[in-house]
């Protein structure tokens, strides 16, 4: 059955909407048992009952007309369960409900599996007999198997909309959607999204009307026209390199363009209204996904060359595109996978918030979006982006949603809450000269993680005490090769100059995982736990040598450099990365005569390994900095980039924290300054629970440093130590954070919980 199941998975896949997927399903399974019937129940969240959306044996007049209740017959038995039931003769069951509409009478044997997708029945998959059979094990695994497949594709159809709208298609008004995210930059907007695209990509062209139908017509005339020269050049050039038969495929690609064939369908489109490249992609994926539908291989190869024809068109497409040149004031930028070089075209004081389908809390993008205070989601992936154009959201950076035509009731909330945010902006402030000190007399510092001239910029503005995190790969994303030892010397200058005399820690070059160079790939089955931060680092001294000789220049004269080590997990890495700092330090001071100070060292505490040694580790350096994000992870098994485990991701787990508490034991027993520089320390609970486990100098976004810095003001050390005392007994991550919330939401700082959800 498997070559079955790969079949039915391919044509679903091919499948143009949700409505043809329901049809192939259950023609395709049954088909596939040989049985007399297979249907689909969806669940209804208007109706709270399981609809008859598809089927194949039963009266189809009844789809859409057919509602079970939970419990309600056999589905609503098997929906209630959540397990499949396998019955012989489905008549003698107590729950056998019949229903006349259907014409199920003539099926006694009933075979049901639960479609579930993150721990909720989504539907049910039915297949029926005439005569008494009992489906053996492995039709129900096959059964089972395939609902498992089906899951994901209905789950994408609710966040779409798809799914909303088959079950309710009287219903004119279009509800407001929600999409989850990554929360990637803290606040909220609300704006028109505007979507940006990739050049040449058939998937990304986002759905648009035509504004000028005559212009569109003559804009993709010309684009056919020069992509038959394009190819009769290419054909011409291949004369003698291939054979005739081989370059017959020119010959096809010709024909293709022409007006009784693809060219046709694409004209006919534009005149109902839609853009050129839009009609054109989407003739184009349908004829693709049709050859990819088919049996015979030969014809399912020939879907590349229909892919490869029509990116062909659409680069011709968009180089006759006129340049976008006005924008709304309130823009909303969305796409598939955003870069900073998204911002090259668009005026970014007009950019309210940043949306991402891909991309995690330490893409570039999100970084950018910290750094500058635009709220950003990242990771929203389901979201229909392309068909969004023009729309109005809502983008709520504390939380990762993204709300598509909010209800006006819920506009008016969210434009409230903008307003109280830009009050409490307003009078955060006033405390930008104040000092970090506790309502019982203690101080910590507050410093800043940065890696942007502008982010340094309002870290400086906002009473920043130092850098502690600079991350030295930013230099290295922004080109198309590694940077020399000059160009980086020059960044890292810069940001040594602006912040002196205070400590700036730049932590050394740190990719892998989900941070990749585009000219220096690493594809890993398992890139977290893989090859990455301080493990290149030592496989490539070339590569590292040269950042620690940049960083120590940049530094003469000035002196308030700091190195950070990241991804530290053993006594012999750290080792190994010290004598090469001290190598590069001594060819510096004594063979080219640098006057230079020592640097201080210190190591990333971010790998569960470290925690255990960390009395090894505080010994051979001068002092330690805890990454929370990675430690977290890696200590929870949670992919923190992951939507669908977000829930599962909580700083405030009594696991972190007690990981926590060993650093800070471990760090004070040897004497070494240890300091917190991942998400945690930015969010209000998180830096008292912080501040009371012993940590004394956190450092954070800079939108973040005000509100830390006013919740400390409020709070007293020995009231923050008899809550971490009460928490550290706790047994779980949502009992602690609400037992924290319920001690510190003073009405003075309850404004500045808002976005606490950003840690768990």
């Amino acid at each position: 059955m498997l070559e079955s199941l790969r079949n039915i998975v391919q044509e679903v896949n091919a499948a143009k909407d949700f409505g043809e997927v329901l049809r192939l399903i259950v023609h395709l399974v049954k088909q596939v048992m040989n049985t007399g019937m297979c249907s689909v129940y969806l669940y209804s969240p208007s109706t709270n009952t399981y609809v008859l959306m598809g089927t194949d044996g039963l009266n189809p007049d009844s789809v859409g007309k057919v509602h079970l209740s939970t419990r309600e017959g056999l589905v609503g038995l098997v929906a209630s369960r959540a397990e499949p039931i396998n019955l012989e003769d489905a008549e003698t069951h107590p729950n056998f409900a019949f229903f006349p509409e259907t014409g199920e009478q003539r099926y006694r044997s009933f075979l049901g599996a639960p479609i579930i997708h993150h721990r909720k029945v989504l539907g049910v998959l039915v297949v029926q007999q005439q005569d008494r059979r009992r489906f053996d094990e492995s039709e129900e695994s096959f059964l089972v198997t395939v609902s498992a497949q089906l899951a994901g594709v209905i789950a994408h159809a609710d966040a779409t909309g798809e799914l909303d709208r088959l079950l309710n298609p009287r219903e004119v008004a279009i509800h407001e959607r929600i999409y989850p995210g990554v929360a990637s930059a803290p606040g909220v907007a609300i704006g028109t999204v505007v979507v940006v695209a990739p050049s040449a990509d058939l998937n990304a062209v986002p759905e648009r009307r035509a504004v000028d139908i005559e212009a569109e017509l003559c804009q993709f005339r010309q684009a056919m026209e020069q992509t038959k020269r394009d190819i009769r050049a290419l054909d011409a050039s291949m004369v003698g390199k291939l054979s005739d038969e081989e370059r017959a495929l020119f010959d096809v690609y010709l024909r293709m363009l022409d007006d009784h064939a693809m060219g046709g369908e694409v004209i006919g489109m534009i005149k109902e209204g839609l853009s050129a490249q839009s009609a054109w992609a989407q003739v184009v994926l349908g004829h693709v996904r049709m050859f990819k539908s088919m049996k015979d291989s030969y014809l399912r190869e020939r879907a590349s060359d229909v892919e490869d024809l029509g990116r062909r068109v659409l680069a011709n497409l968009q180089q006759g595109e006129t340049k976008r040149t006005s924008f709304p004031e309130h823009m909303v930028m969305m796409g598939e996978e955003l870069s900073a070089a998204s911002f090259a075209d668009v005026p970014l004081e007009k950019v309210a918030a940043i949306v991402s389908v891909k991309g995690s809390r330490n893409s570039h993008m999100a970084i950018l979006g910290r750094a500058i205070g635009i709220p950003t989601v990242m990771g929203a992936v389901d979201l229909p982006w392309g068909r969004l154009e023009g729309e109005e959201v809502i983008v709520d950076g504390h939380t990762g949603q993204v709300i598509v035509s909010p209800r006006e009731e819920l506009r008016q909330t969210y434009m409230q809450q903008i307003y109280e945010e830009k009050l409490l902006a307003a009078d955060l402030e006033k405390l930008t000269d104040e000092p970090c000190v506790t309502a019982d007399g203690h101080h910590l510092s507050l410093w800043v993680n940065t890696g942007l001239r502008l982010d340094s910029q309002l870290s400086l503005d906002r009473g920043a005490e130092g850098v502690g995190l600079y991350r030295t790969e930013i230099p290295f994303l922004m080109l198309d090769r590694f940077p020399s030892e000059e160009e980086q010397r020059k960044a890292y200058r810069e940001h040594l100059e602006m912040f002196a005399p205070r400590t700036v820690t730049m932590r050394t070059l740190d990719i892998g995982g989900d941070k990749d160079l585009p000219y220096f790939p690493i594809e890993e089955a398992n890139p977290f736990l893989g090859w990455r931060g301080i493990r290149i680092c030592l496989d490539h001294p070339e590569i590292f040598l040269v950042q620690l000789r940049a960083m120590m220049r940049a530094s003469e004269g000035l002196n308030n450099l700091s190195i950070l080590l990241p991804m530290i997990s053993n006594v012999p890495e750290l080792e190994s990365a010290l004598q090469l700092i001290y190598q590069v330090y001594d060819e510096l001071t004594e063979e080219e005569g640098y006057q230079i100070e020592m640097p201080n060292v210190g190591a990333m505490i971010e790998v569960p390994a470290a925690v255990y040694q960390i009395r090894e580790l505080a010994r051979r350096v001068d002092f330690l900095s805890v990454g929370t994000n990675d430690l977290t992870q890696y200590l929870l098994a949670v992919d923190r980039n992951n939507p669908r485990v977000a829930e599962l991701y909580h700083a405030c787990h009594p696991s972190v924290l007690r990981a926590l508490w060993a650093i800070a034991e471990g760090a004070r027993g040897e004497d070494t300054p240890v300091s917190v520089c991942g998400e945690m320390a930015g969010d209000p609970i998180g830096a008292v629970l912080l501040m009371a486990l012993g940590f004394r100098v956190l450092s954070m976004s800079a939108t973040n440093l005000l509100k830390v810095k006013a919740i400390l003001r409020q709070v007293s050390l020995s009231e923050a130590e008899q809550l971490l005392e009460e928490v550290m007994l706790m047994p779980d991550a949502g009992l602690v954070w609400r037992h924290m919330e319920k001690a510190l939401k003073k009405p003075e700082v309850a404004a500045l919980f808002r976005g606490s959800s950003n840690v768990h």
